[in-house]
This record gives C-alpha cells, sequence and structure tokens, in this order.
C-alpha cells in the first residue's frame, strides 16, 4: 500500500471497486477509510467501534485480505477491492457462514458480526480445515462484549467441515 500525501482539508476523488462496484466518492485526505465507507459508499454494514483497530467491528476485505478500515485513510485505498458484511450473501439469502452463525447464535447485538463475518470469510479461504485453537486465535483479534464466542468458533468450524475440511486438534 503506498501512502499518498493530501495537503489541506480539500476533498479528493477516490475511485474503489466496494462490493464488486466500481465506485468514486469524496474524502478530505485524513478521513479513514471506515467512515469513507459508511457515509460515502453508503455500507452501513460496517460499524465503527474503538477507532484504534482494536475491536475488530470495522474489519473489511481488501484486495481478498481481512484488514481494519479504521487504521487507513480512504486515500490509501485508491484503486483496491473493497468488500464488506453487504457482499456475502446470495441473491437467495444468507451464506453458508451467515447461516451457520443463526444456527449457532453466533452473535447477539450484532455490533461486532460483520466484522468478524469479514475474517471468518478470509480465514475459511486460507484455512479449509482449521482447528478450533486456529478459530480461536483468529476471534482473538475481535472483541464481542455479548457472548463467550463459543457460538462463533462452532458456526466457523462447522462451516469448514461442509465446505470439505476436516477440522484438526
Amino acid at each position: 500500500m503506498s501512502a499518498q500525501v493530501k495537503k489541506g482539508d480539500q476533498r479528493h476523488a477516490v475511485t474503489l471497486t466496494v462490493n464488486g462496484r466500481e465506485r468514486t466518492g469524496e474524502a478530505a485526505p485524513r478521513m479513514l477509510l471506515s467512515d469513507f465507507l459508511r457515509h460515502e459508499m453508503g455500507c452501513l454494514g460496517l460499524h465503527v467501534g474503538c477507532e484504534h483497530g482494536v475491536c475488530g467491528a470495522c474489519t473489511i476485505l481488501r484486495d481478498g485480505r481481512a484488514e481494519r478500515s479504521c487504521t487507513q485513510y480512504a486515500v490509501q485505498a485508491e484503486g483496491a477491492d473493497i468488500r464488506t458484511v453487504e457482499s456475502f450473501s446470495g441473491e437467495d439469502g444468507l451464506n453458508d457462514l451467515q447461516r451457520a452463525f443463526r444456527r449457532h447464535h453466533a452473535l447477539q447485538c450484532g455490533f461486532c458480526t460483520a466484522g468478524i463475518l469479514a475474517s471468518a470469510t478470509e480465514f475459511l479461504e486460507r484455512n479449509k480445515a482449521p482447528s478450533e485453537a486456529q478459530v480461536r486465535d483468529m476471534l482473538s483479534g475481535h472483541i464481542c462484549r455479548c457472548t463467550d464466542y463459543s457460538g462463533m468458533v462452532r458456526a466457523i468450524l462447522e462451516v469448514a467441515q461442509a465446505r470439505g475440511g476436516e477440522g484438526g486438534e
């Protein structure tokens, strides 16, 4: 990622592919990507919690990798392919991971869920047969104040197994 230095308060055009569609919006040089996605692109499923990259609520997929959107400026994302939770489900409803989260009561208030789903999506693409310890390690990058994570762990392991992974210890 190359940082672009922008001076002053003037706004700059930023073009991204957001959830499969090329979009352009305007951002001040120090506007966070999380704010840009919410306010300029209308991605309201993305939540901002701590604004320091700690809680994980703002996690998105940028060029296929899970990243915190509150730790980077919008102008730094010029040309990136961004996926937010709005792109995860298909036309026929929830995807398999979202259905598993519902089935295992892996969410309560839902504030952190979008970021966790983004991380879990990338995690399952990289790790076809994760162990419980690996899933818990991935989840350790997210703060959920409502649940003990056990439903999330069960949901992610179930999806990995259903997708053809066996899972390990």
